[in-house]
C-alpha cells in the first residue's frame, strides 16, 4: 500500500491490484464500438472547460474538476479498470449531431438535454437537474444552430435529472400562455413529487454519499457515478405537463414532428415512456436502456422497480419499432447507431433484466436467501461481456437483493433474523464476545493485511458502533471500505465506499443542502400530496393521543379540506365536516408560503390574508407538532 496522502487516503493494496487486475482479463476490452460512438458527430466542445456558475458566482457545474480521467490511457491503480473505461466514455462532453435535426448537449450534467427540430420550432427533451445547466446547454446549442423557439418540451420520466432545469430553457409565462407545450406520461407529476418530497431528505442525504459529492475528484476519490459523472448544485424547478401521453401507441404532431409514443410504467422509473419520432427514424427508451446495467433499487432510496415490466417494455419497443429504428438515442450516455446496433442493445437489456428477475425466483424457490442469492447470481458469459450490461450504476448484487424483497420482502424466511437487536444494542454485544475491542482490532487487521475487506468492514462497524470514539477502529474501517471503494466496478458503490471512509476520517462537514420541498415542487402538489406531507412531518410520539379537527378553506383554488388529527396521525378528507375545532381561511398560495417558510400563519393573521375561526390554538398546536429535518445526520457512525 502505497504512502497515505494529505487527506489520509491510502493507495491501493496488493489485494486490490490482484482483485482489479483479475477482473480486466475477463473484459471485451477489444469491442471498442461505444468509443467511436461517444465521440460521433461532435460538433462543439462545453465552453470554459464544462464550468457553470450560479447566480451568486459560484460554480454548479464543473467538469474541467475530471480532467485526470483523460490524461491516464490506464486505470489507476485506485480505480477499477472496467469503471474507468466507462468514464473515459462517459466524461466526453459537448453538443453532439445526433443526425441531421437531432442534437445532443452531453455531460454537462448527470443527464443529457436533446433538441429535435422541427418544422414549427424545436423540441426539447429532459433539460437536465439545475435550471443554470440547461441554460448553459441551450446557449451552446444556439451558438451552433439556427436560434428558434423552443415550442415543446418532453418529460421522459420522473426523475428529478431529467426537468429540474427546466426553466433554463423556457418561461413558466410562456407555458400558461401556450406558448410552449409541455409532455409527460400518466403519472408523472405525482411521481415527481412524492419521490422527491415525501422521503426527500433521507434520499438527497444518501445521494450525497451515491454521487460522491463530498469527495475531491481524483484517482482516490470521485471518478464518476457510472450513469453520469455527478450532480449539478444548481436551481432545481418544475412546470407541471400540460399534456398527459396517457397510451400506447398514442400519437401526437409535436413542432411538425411526429411522434409516437409508448408507456413504461414501473420500470426505470414509476411514470415513464418511450417514443419513436418518425422523420428521424429515431427511437428512445428513456432510462431503460443505457450503456450500463441500471438499478432496480438505487441505493440512495427509493422504492424497488420491477425487472420483469422493465424487461417487458424493452421487448415492446424492439416489437413496436425494432423494423424501422436505425438510431436510439438516450437521456444517459451516447447514441447507438444501426439497426443492428439498436437492436443489440434492447435484446440485451432485455434478457438482462428479464435474467435478474427469473434467476433471483428460481434460486428463492429452492430456498436461498437475498444475500445467497445475490452471491451466486451471474449473466451468462455473452451478456456478462457485453458493456451495457457492466454494473457501473446498477448491479447484479444488489439488484438481485432488491428483486427478493419485490417479491418476498426483506424477512429471509430464518426466524434468528426476524427480530435482531438494533445495531448500537447489538454492536457492544458482539464486541464482549469477540473479546473486547483491542482483540477484536488485532484480529481484524490481520484479515485486512490478508485482504478481506468485507469482512473487515462487517466486524469493525460492530466496533465502530459499540465505540464511535475509538480513533483506532474508525481508522481501520475507513481503509477497510477505502480499499472496497477502490475495487468497485459501480460508480455509486464506490462513491458510497469512500464517503464512508472519509466521513469516519473528518467527521461530518456542514455544506450547502439542497432543499427537497423546493418551492415547485410544493406548489405543485395535488392537496392529498400536500397533506400527506404534513402527516408524513407529524411527530406522531409527540402528538400522542391529541385529538383535533381542522377545515382548511382554500379560496384561490376553491377547494375545502378537512384535517382529522387522531392518534398520532393526520388523516383527511374533501370537504367540510360538522363540528370542527377550527376554520382556517387561506389562500393555497399562501398555505404554501407557510411550509416553504417565507411567511409564518402568524403574519398572514396579522394582515388578514388569513382567518381562524373557533379553536387558534388547536391550529398552532398541530403546526407545532411538524418536525423538521436536520440533513447531515450520522451514516457510518450511531
Amino acid at each position: 500500500m502505497s504512502q497515505r496522502d494529505e487527506k489520509g487516503r491510502a493507495g491501493a493494496t496488493e489485494a486490490t491490484r490482484a482483485a482489479n487486475a483479475a477482473m480486466a482479463a475477463d473484459l471485451a476490452f477489444e469491442d471498442t464500438r461505444d468509443f467511436d460512438e461517444a465521440s460521433r458527430g461532435l460538433i462543439a466542445p462545453l465552453p470554459d472547460g464544462g464550468r457553470v456558475k450560479g447566480a451568486d458566482g459560484g460554480l454548479v457545474w464543473d467538469l474541467s474538476r475530471f480532467d485526470f480521467i483523460h490524461q491516464h490511457e490506464d486505470a489507476p491503480d485506485t480505480v477499477n479498470p472496467s469503471l474507468w473505461r466507462q468514464m473515459k466514455l462517459t466524461v466526453q462532453g459537448g453538443l453532439y449531431e445526433v443526425v441531421p435535426g437531432l442534437y445532443q448537449v452531453r455531460t454537462l450534467d448527470l443527464s443529457n438535454i436533446t433538441f429535435a427540430e422541427g418544422p414549427d420550432g424545436i423540441v426539447a427533451f429532459d433539460p437536465l437537474i439545475s435550471a443554470e445547466t440547461a441554460k448553459a446547454a441551450l446557449d451552446l446549442y444556439y451558438e451552433h444552430r439556427p436560434r428558434r423557439p423552443i415550442v415543446a418540451v418532453v418529460y421522459s420520466h420522473s426523475h428529478v435529472d431529467h426537468f429540474g432545469g427546466i426553466r433554463g430553457i423556457v418561461d413558466g409565462a410562456d407555458v400558461e400562455a401556450g406558448k410552449v407545450q409541455v409532455y409527460a406520461p400518466e403519472g408523472f407529476l405525482e411521481a415527481a413529487i412524492a419521490e422527491n418530497v415525501l422521503a426527500g431528505n433521507v434520499m438527497s442525504r444518501r445521494s450525497s454519499y451515491m454521487y460522491g459529492n463530498l469527495l475531491p475528484a481524483d484517482e482516490r476519490g470521485q471518478v464518476g457515478a457510472g450513469l453520469g459523472v455527478t450532480t449539478s448544485s444548481g436551481a432545481i424547478g418544475l412546470i407541471p405537463p400540460t399534456h398527459i401521453v396517457k397510451e400506447t401507441g398514442q400519437r401526437e404532431t409535436i413542432a411538425g414532428l411526429d411522434f409516437e409514443f409508448m408507456m413504461a410504467p414501473d420500470s426505470e422509473a414509476p411514470a415513464e415512456m418511450h417514443w419513436f419520432i418518425e422523420q428521424f427514424q429515431a427511437v428512445t427508451a428513456a432510462e431503460n436502456c443505457c450503456h450500463t446495467l441500471h438499478n432496480t433499487y438505487t441505493i440512495r432510496g427509493a422504492k424497488i422497480r420491477d425487472p420483469l415490466s422493465w424487461s417487458k417494455h424493452l421487448e415492446k419497443t424492439i416489437e413496436m419499432w425494432g423494423d424501422r429504428a436505425e438510431v436510439m438515442y438516450g437521456m444517459h450516455h451516447w447514441p447507438a447507431w444501426g439497426n443492428d446496433r439498436v437492436l443489440e442493445m434492447l435484446g440485451m437489456a432485455r434478457d438482462g433484466y428479464r435474467f435478474i428477475n427469473d434467476e433471483t425466483l428460481r434460486l428463492a424457490n429452492h430456498g436461498l436467501g437475498p444475500a445467497e442469492i445475490a452471491e451466486r447470481v451471474e449473466f451468462t458469459p455473452e451478456l456478462g461481456r457485453h458493456w451495457g450490461m457492466r454494473g457501473y450504476y446498477g448491479s447484479l448484487n444488489h439488484n438481485v437483493k432488491a428483486t427478493y424483497v419485490n417479491y418476498l420482502g426483506w424477512f429471509d424466511g430464518n426466524p434468528a433474523t426476524l427480530h435482531t437487536l438494533p445495531p448500537e444494542q447489538a454492536a457492544g454485544r458482539y464486541v464482549e464476545f469477540m473479546g473486547g475491542a483491542d482483540a477484536a482490532l488485532e484480529r481484524a487487521r490481520t484479515a485486512f493485511e490478508a485482504g478481506d475487506y468485507r469482512w473487515v468492514a462487517e466486524v469493525v462497524n460492530h466496533i465502530v458502533f459499540a465505540d464511535p470514539d475509538n480513533e483506532a477502529a474508525r481508522e481501520l474501517q475507513a481503509d477497510a471500505l477505502e480499499q472496497l471503494g477502490y475495487q468497485s466496478e459501480s460508480g455509486p458503490w464506490r462513491n458510497f465506499y469512500l464517503s464512508g471512509a472519509a466521513e469516519l476520517r473528518q467527521g461530518i462537514r456542514d455544506l450547502p443542502t439542497p432543499n427537497a420541498a423546493s418551492a415547485d415542487n410544493v406548489t405543485a402538489m395535488s392537496m392529498p400530496l400536500f397533506f400527506d406531507y404534513l402527516g408524513m412531518r407529524l411527530n406522531g410520539a409527540k402528538a400522542g393521543d391529541r385529538r383535533a379537527t381542522i377545515v382548511c378553506v382554500l379560496p384561490d383554488s376553491g377547494e375545502t379540506w378537512t384535517l382529522i388529527l387522531r392518534h398520532g396521525t393526520l388523516s383527511h378528507r374533501p370537504e367540510a365536516v360538522e363540528h370542527a375545532d377550527a376554520i382556517l381561511t387561506v389562500n393555497r398560495s399562501d398555505l404554501n408560503g407557510v411550509i416553504l417558510k417565507t411567511t409564518t400563519l402568524e403574519a398572514l393573521l396579522g394582515d388578514e390574508s388569513a382567518k381562524i375561526e373557533g379553536d387558534a390554538q388547536a391550529l398552532h398546536d398541530l403546526l407545532g407538532l411538524l418536525d423538521e429535518f436536520e440533513f447531515w445526520f450520522n451514516i457510518v457512525t450511531p
